[in-house]
This record gives C-alpha cells, sequence and structure tokens, in this order.
C-alpha cells in the first residue's frame, strides 16, 4: 500500500490549481497576459497562506 506524504498532496493541489487558474483564465480572457498575471497571482497566494497560516 502505498502513502502520500502531506507534502506530495500539496503540491499536486496546487499544480492542479494553478492549471485550473490559467485554463479559466484562457477561456475567459483569451489574453496570454491574464493567464501569466491568474498563474503568478496563484503562487503569490500560496506563498502568503505559507507565511501566515504554517510559520
Amino acid at each position: 500500500m502505498s502513502r502520500v506524504s502531506g507534502g506530495g498532496v500539496v503540491r499536486a493541489g496546487v499544480g492542479f490549481g494553478t492549471a485550473l487558474a490559467i485554463t479559466i483564465s484562457w477561456t475567459a480572457n483569451k489574453s496570454l497576459l491574464w493567464v501569466l498575471v491568474h498563474g503568478i497571482l496563484g503562487w503569490i497566494y500560496v506563498v502568503y497562506y505559507a507565511l501566515v497560516y504554517h510559520l
């Protein structure tokens, strides 16, 4: 039986969340600039969450 560590689950969730944000952004705006902005903002939120709730 394989076990997934907490870090692996978080990485998978962040990867899926970023992909989802990029896909929705492209579908809604058809703009590469907005795709980049939404992808980067997703990571900024992850860093904020880590700093505020896990330190």
